[in-house]
């Protein structure tokens, strides 16, 4: 296998291995054609083929103008960080996940009103890029042994979804509430403050 060493004389690349001087003028000369040949110029479309027309493409479901497509919206506010994510109506599909800890940097914030109204906010416009204008929220908070109140970004989740316009059909509280459970952390005389 031989290889080929050139390098630029006059801006013109001069290989080093022997040509002969007929096939190199005939080479300077296409090399002087390609030069004149403007790059603006609009190149005609090729015989034959016919532009393709791009279709919309629409996702989710085909319905009337004016009628309510519903989703579920899954609000699990504790006291770390706050999930809002977006299902079909039975639960098995999901359209969507953000959470305040995707919107913020620091760790402490995670969980603050600010985050959630961010991720709301995310989770709504993508729901609109899907078809679905309104949701049924189940808001929970960490339960079982856990606390039973949502955190703070609860609140400002549900506010956001309702202000960027999103349509709100049913609020329902799914925190899990334990008929009897496990014993509880913090032992038999109770945390210490």
């Amino acid at each position: 296998m031989q290889f080929c060493r050139a390098n630029f004389v006059d801006d013109v690349l001069k290989p080093h291995f022997s040509v002969t001087v007929q096939d190199q003028s005939e080479w300077e000369t296409q090399v002087v054609c390609l030069e004149k040949i403007e790059m603006d110029e609009e190149v005609p479309p090729k015989k034959g083929k016919a532009p393709k027309e791009e279709a919309a493409v629409s996702l989710g479901p085909q319905v009337a103008e004016g009628e309510l497509v519903f989703g579920v919206a899954h609000i699990y506010a504790s006291f770390n960080d706050t999930f809002v994510h977006i299902t079909d109506l039975s639960g098995k599909e999901t359209i969507t996940r953000v959470t305040g800890g995707m919107k913020v940097k620091a760790d402490r914030d995670e969980s603050s009103p600010y985050a959630a109204m961010l991720a709301a906010q995310d989770v709504a416009t993508r729901c609109k890029e899907v078809g679905i204008t309104a949701l049924h929220i189940k808001l929970r908070a960490t339960g079982g042994t856990g606390t039973k109140t949502p955190g703070p970004g609860a609140q400002s989740a549900l506010r956001a979804l309702a202000r960027s316009g999103m349509r709100i059909g049913r609020i329902e509280d799914v925190t899990p509430v334990p008929t009897d459970s496990t014993r509880r952390k913090g032992g038999r005389r109770g945390r210490r403050l």
